[in-house]
């Protein structure tokens, strides 16, 4: 279902533009040009369909879309919204001098995705400003910019999750141009480029689509209100709506993967489902430009069939986020049982996470009450990403404390070696790898005042599950934006420097152990001490083996396990000195017949490679 029209305004060259737009509730539409010069144009109609060709509009012109007469409203499809959600759209050259046409992308499996939200992660707050940080992203060994949404939305601060233009990138980020350049940028230093899109919802600020055509139903309800409408009357075209949108950032901002908000909430119970079909269009648009391009889903269901092909009866993503795997090491770092961490807590848990992926794969979910999830162990380790903090994670709790505040070094070194050497796909939330500080709170800058008032009390209402007390922060105020932002200074103080260096040296040990590049739950084997809380994993590469131990409990503990004949080297342990560790407690080198002693203090974990010596 390859969309066949442009939707939006397109400039053509030569002071020619197309102006395009679905409007099936309206009789008649004009173009409303407001700049260089006031003048009105007639839109021809075909199928609900609105557009013409029309010379003398250049771009940076500025336009508005007339509805019968009644009503004037940005573009559902603009490209720019440099006056705000509630101004006029802007005609964007498409034309950019791109330095990337060597670039075809990286291979999933060759992923450490490191996520930014574009407006706290340097003081600046645009695009541009995260350029100069690249060099320090690919020195960490980094391979993939994940970017929080970045569609338009109502002020100037907001997560990006009240996106309401999903095709303009953000005026106060730096708009087109803007994003532009940092993707050119990180390809320019072989970093994949990734986005955050929201197709489940629109934000309520600037939220014009129900006057242009159905583009929601009140057949289902989502946690943001109405659900779009997928599957019912008019559909098809809200579809190819959503599906032009991915194709322009794929194809027009070269972006190499696309990260799909919740989409448990996209509620489509049509035979094909709107994410088969963006899969499809999306593989074929990425054929044609002979690139690799990549989706990724985020779901709450623990549901695999987003992630299996289409031929096994699924839809053909790329991708999924593993939030079961965050859960068991939060869990088990921090103690928490609250919300629906309730369902976690065992070393067991985390085993199986490493073994299947879900660990609730149909099994009784005491918070849920129900059972929960589907059995994961086929599917691939490479489709799936796992972290110890993201933006959900850290931002959705009341004060939007990092690990960091949670949990002491030690605890943070342990769940960098949780996620970085686990058979799965990293991803890093910004300032995670050095221990930063600031929190990461919930903010947005609505206009209608009843509007952040709702908004207030939704979140009040949130944290009621967990129990949390205090007060919770004020999303509307911008200190609570201020206070998220990054202080990018504390890498070069010791203790943040130390564990730089240490993420670092993981993620140089994941690439260049073939057992742990290797991204495989059948090569590996997992073995659990719960009484001791120690996690022992096996993995391997045709001859070659590591094995890796974690205790994630609070004492010091002597265990005795099967490494398995030969000489073994240790690769890294958490607690060394270099690492401002208590100092290890096993030689650099072990001889076994089979078994092996090893002693760990509370909350480390130890790395050792098969080898030659003797």
């Amino acid at each position: 279902m390859k969309p066949e029209i442009t939707l939006g305004a397109v400039y053509l060259g030569g002071g020619r533009s197309r102006f395009t737009v679905w409007a099936p509730r309206a009789r008649r539409v004009e173009v409303l040009l407001l700049s260089p010069e006031e003048r009105v144009a007639d839109l021809e109609e075909k199928d609900g369909y609105h557009q013409a060709t029309l010379e003398g509009v250049e771009p940076g012109s500025l336009y508005l879309y007339s509805l019968d007469g009644r009503i004037e409203r940005p573009d559902p499809a603009s490209r720019f919204q440099p006056k705000g959600v509630h101004g006029p759209s802007q005609v964007v050259d498409p034309a950019f001098p791109w330095a990337d046409s060597c670039w075809s992308g990286i291979p999933l499996k060759d992923y450490v995705i490191y996520e930014i939200h574009v407006g706290t992660f340097t003081a600046q707050g645009t695009f541009e400003a995260v350029i100069p940080h690249l060099d320090e992203l690919k020195d960490l060994g980094i391979t993939a910019v994940e970017l929080m949404p970045v569609a338009q939305f109502p002020g100037d601060r907001n997560w990006g999750y009240d996106g309401v233009y999903p095709f303009a990138p953000q005026d106060s980020y730096g708009g087109p141009a803007g994003l532009k350049k940092l993707i050119n940028a990180c390809h320019q230093k072989g970093l994949a480029a990734t986005l955050h899109v929201v197709y489940n919802h629109l934000g309520p600020e600037g939220n014009y689509l129900r006057d242009f055509g159905p583009y929601f139903t009140d057949r289902y309800r989502t946690p943001w209100g109405e659900a779009v409408n997928f599957d019912g009357p008019q559909s098809d075209e809200v579809r190819r709506f959503f599906i032009e949108n991915a194709l322009s950032w794929v194809t027009d901002y070269h972006l190499d993967a696309l990260r799909l908000d919740a989409i448990h909430a996209i509620l489509d119970f049509s035979a094909q489902p709107f994410l088969e079909d963006l899969a499809l269009v999306v593989k074929e648009q990425a054929d044609h430009l002979n690139r690799r391009v990549h989706l990724i889903a985020e779901s709450d269901l623990n549901d695999t069939r987003p992630i299996r092909s289409r031929e096994r009866g699924g839809f053909g993503l790329d991708a999924q986020w593993n939030d079961d795997f965050h859960h068991a090491v939060h869990t088990l770092l921090t103690g928490e049982r609250a919300g629906y961490y309730r369902d976690f807590g065992r070393v067991e848990g985390l085993a199986k996470a490493w073994r299947e992926g879900f660990i609730y794969s149909g099994e009784y979910s005491v918070h849920r009450r129900r059972r929960h999830g589907n059995s994961s162990r086929p599917i691939p380790a490479r489709r799936f990403v796992v972290f110890a903090q993201n933006h959900d994670q850290v931002g959705n709790r009341m004060r939007g404390e990092r690990l960091s505040f949670l949990v002491p070094r030690e605890g943070l070194k342990l769940a960098a070696g949780a996620v970085l050497l686990s058979p799965f796909i990293p991803l890093l939330f910004m300032g995670e790898e050095y221990g930063e500080t600031a929190p990461f709170q919930y903010f947005f800058s609505h206009s209608d005042p009843d509007l952040v008032e709702a908004v207030r009390r939704g979140r009040r209402q949130e944290f009621s599950a967990f129990e949390w007390q205090g007060e919770t922060p004020d999303p509307q105020s911008e200190e609570t934006f201020r206070r998220c932002k990054l202080n990018h200074d504390l890498r070069r103080e010791e203790g943040h420097r130390i564990l730089r260096e240490f993420y670092r040296e993981l993620i140089h040990l994941r690439k260049r152990l073939s057992p742990l590049a290797f991204l495989s739950k059948e090569h590996l084997e997992a073995l659990v001490l719960e009484k001791e809380k120690v996690l022992w994993v096996r993995r391997w590469r045709r001859e070659e083996k590591v094995f890796m131990a974690f205790n994630f409990g609070q004492s010091r503990v002597l265990v005795n396990l099967p490494v398995g004949e030969g000489s073994w080297r240790k690769e890294i342990d958490s607690e060394d000195e270099k690492w401002k560790g208590r100092g290890s407690l096993n030689p650099s080198l072990i001889h076994s017949q089979g078994q092996a002693s090893l002693a760990l203090h509370p909350w480390s974990f130890i790395l050792f490679s098969r080898t030659e010596e003797v």
